[in-house]
């Protein structure tokens, strides 16, 4: 299964505010054994998210969807999802009794406007003010509020994804690599017979350089089952002190 998130909102592509929802919902895969495998950041642009949703309705990815689901002019995310779902927005009769039980002293039209959500879908209960968020083919809309976004994500996983939960753990080791050779070109051959040999791993190199561009040290490692890492990191280590590059565990 894979795990994708599109993050919406002017305020966020336009650097007014910081994304908080990545990081978050990275670290709530994690806790589950599972990883996030995309990630796409959108503009409040209607047409530009409803094309978005179109590739990614097709994908067969979960989809965890941040932002635009507000009543105001510049929310089109579920104007976006009924286009793309060729769906026409409707109110929502669960998302009704939810905005009204809110609502204690009465609604409008403008507060049930929130529970207007693309014909068939259902609702994702909010634990904070009771406004839902929706889901609809493996696609998770919530609001772009992190204190309510995150617990209903949350919700979203362990309701649907359960299964998939810790099936393979995976270990990640890596080495810190110092001196003259430790850099990415001088270990290409290396890397490349590592991920010819152990193709179900995940490699990765990441150098490090100071303020002042010199190097520091380059952190390669793989990721996996644990058998597999282990006889990975042997033989990364084996090559390392054969070429006489300094080694240390990274923490």
């Amino acid at each position: 299964m894979r795990f994708g998130a599109l993050i919406i909102g002017d305020e966020i592509v336009s650097g007014k505010r910081e994304d908080a929802h990545f990081k978050k919902l990275a670290q709530l895969l994690a806790a589950r054994g599972l990883r996030l495998s995309w990630i796409y950041y959108i503009g409040d642009d209607c047409p530009r998210i409803a094309n978005t949703l179109r590739r990614t309705f097709a994908s067969g990815d979960a989809v965890f969807c941040f932002g635009g689901i507000g009543n105001t002019p510049d929310d089109h995310t579920r104007r976006a999802a009924a286009e793309a779902l060729d769906a026409d927005l409707v109110l929502h009769p669960e998302a009704e009794r939810e905005i009204r039980a809110h609502f204690e002293n009465g609604v409008d039209e403008k507060r049930l406007s929130l529970g207007v959500f693309p014909r068939g879908v259902d609702i994702i209960p909010n634990p904070f003010n009771r406004i839902p968020g929706f889901y609809v083919r493996e696609h998770y809309f919530v609001p772009g509020f992190p204190q309510m976004a995150h617990p209903m994500a949350e919700w979203a996983l362990d309701r649907f994804y359960s299964r998939f939960f810790n099936q393979k753990p995976m270990v990640d080791k890596a080495f810190l690599l110092t001196g003259a050779n430790a850099y990415e070109n001088a270990l290409l051959d290396l890397m490349e017979r590592i991920v010819a040999e152990y193709p179900d791993l995940r490699l990765y190199s990441l150098p490090s350089i100071d303020m002042d561009g010199a190097r520091k040290h380059l952190e390669l490692g793989v990721e996996g089952a644990e058998s597999r890492v282990e006889r990975a990191m042997e033989a990364i280590r084996r090559v390392v002190e054969e070429r006489g590059i300094a080694w240390a565990w990274r923490d």
